[in-house]
């Protein structure tokens, strides 16, 4: 079949030229975009008329821990810093099963979605004993919310006995994360253009998983190679306790151990020096910054303009709902842009370097930018569009993709996932929704116990 989303207002394709297009369309087949221009556009199985918005590539969330947004908001933290944060929400979290885990994976995609998300990735390193495939239960998840989905096998296996945070109802072992890393690979991982689902390795953090799991799993990486991912740098408590336990800073250990390379992505990167940002440059690393959840958590404010002046692959990300308590793209990528300029100058950021970020940044964090991260012939149909016709854009449209960042766009007006329709006219196209939210809101009540 043959769509053609014509009379697009602006179209911002974010390829290597940054073109911008007025009076635009997209001629797209099957899953593919097979032509972009201007005027009139030809003849399609389906015509969708766009007039009145600006189109983008999909977003692309780097970061993501879908079962926290069961966890949101909840008041003993609501103001305390991540270790306390951690250690009070492991005896909450250490009760989910796998119902919960749809559930919530459901919620926290569409919510993401509803604000331009089209892939996303997911690091999920909570396995409570005596429960298994949570990841499987996700992936059941994404592929009814219609999202490209690159989930992270997590784990933990340090436990608080042994010098970690986590308590041992919520670690396993080497070999049980082992063992199951490579099932959810070679049942799951597609390394094929288009793909609609990868698998990456993730152990959660240097304070929760041994230095034994961390080279173990770049080595299992390295064979089937997939991605790796982990928590770095996030707070200065963790600096510190990585100077009290290995002898280095969260940088110096990851070089350490062989895991600054170019199949690695890093979330946060908060407390870095010069050298660090230099190390991370050379050896190709990529970033997710969470600028939402380092201000929720009060964890500092990541040196993202001097990581983009060196070149780093920088994307965005919404981090868990329990520490942001939302899982808002557009939300992100301003804060993203603020946080930067409260420090260094109005100019740090602009509102096309963060929708960069949002687009093509995640996708090269990803290695998915061969096919998703920006509108061009042979791409995956990832597309998505915002209603410049809406009262908090009134009277700012002499730059309307700008607008989207500078003025609260809302949410997004259409999304399109690998050439197929799931939010149209800002509705999302599950009947089911409402009831997903009320069991949402149910399983929440009984594991937070309010």
């Amino acid at each position: 079949m043959t769509i053609v989303l014509k009379n697009i207002d602006k179209l911002m394709t974010m390829n290597d030229q940054m073109q911008e297009l007025t009076n635009a369309y997209i001629l797209i087949e099957g899953n593919v975009i097979k032509e972009i221009g201007t005027g009139d556009a030809p003849g399609a199985d389906w015509q969708i008329n766009m007039a009145g918005k600006v189109v983008l590539p999909g977003f692309v969330n780097t970061h993501h821990h879908l079962y926290q947004s069961l966890f949101r908001n909840v008041p003993a933290v609501s103001s305390a810093k991540l270790f306390d944060w951690l250690v009070y929400l492991y005896e909450l979290w250490k009760n989910i099963d796998n119902e919960a885990v749809y559930v919530s994976a459901a919620i926290g995609i569409y919510e993401m979605m509803n604000t331009g998300t089209t892939t996303t990735t997911d690091m999920l390193y909570l396995h409570p004993k005596g429960m298994k495939e949570f990841i499987d239960s996700e992936i059941e998840a994404a592929k009814r919310c219609g999202i490209r989905f690159h989930p992270t096998r997590g784990s933990m296996s340090l436990s608080k006995k042994d010098g970690g945070l986590p308590p041992d109802s919520v670690v396993q072992t080497e070999e049980e994360i082992l063992e199951d890393s490579i099932r959810l690979i070679e049942k799951y991982h597609d390394p094929e253009k288009y793909a609609m689902t990868r698998i990456a390795l993730a152990p959660c953090s240097p304070f929760s998983v041994t230095e034994q799991s961390m080279i173990k799993t770049l080595e299992l990486a390295e064979k089937y190679d997939v991605l790796l991912h982990t928590h770095l740098a996030e707070t200065k408590d963790e600096e510190e306790y990585c100077l009290e336990k290995v002898g280095l800073r969260p940088v110096d250990y990851m070089e350490k151990i062989g895991w600054l390379n170019p199949r690695t992505w890093f979330a946060h990167l908060v407390w870095l020096s010069d050298e660090d940002i230099r190390k991370l440059a050379d050896n190709d690393c990529g970033m997710a910054h969470c600028p939402t959840s380092n201000m929720r958590l009060g964890s500092g404010i990541a040196p993202v303009k001097e990581m983009k002046e060196t070149g780093i692959r920088i994307g965005l990300a919404v981090d868990g709902s329990a520490s942001n308590d939302s899982g808002n793209m557009l939300l992100e990528a301003r804060n993203a842009m603020m946080l930067q300029r409260v420090v260094k100058g109005a100019d740090a950021l602009t509102p096309r370097d963060v929708l960069y970020m949002a687009t093509m940044g995640g996708a090269k964090v990803l290695r998915m930018d061969n096919y998703i991260g920006s509108i061009e012939v042979g791409k995956a149909a990832d597309i998505i569009g915002f209603d410049l016709n809406q009262l908090s854009l009134a009277g700012g449209l002499a730059d309307p993709a700008a607008a989207i960042i500078m003025c609260d766009a809302g949410k997004a007006d259409f999304v399109m996932v690998n050439g197929a329709v799931r939010i149209k006219d800002g509705q999302i196209l599950d009947d089911e929704l409402n009831e997903l939210i009320t069991r949402q809101n149910q399983i929440s009540k009984k594991l937070i116990g309010y």
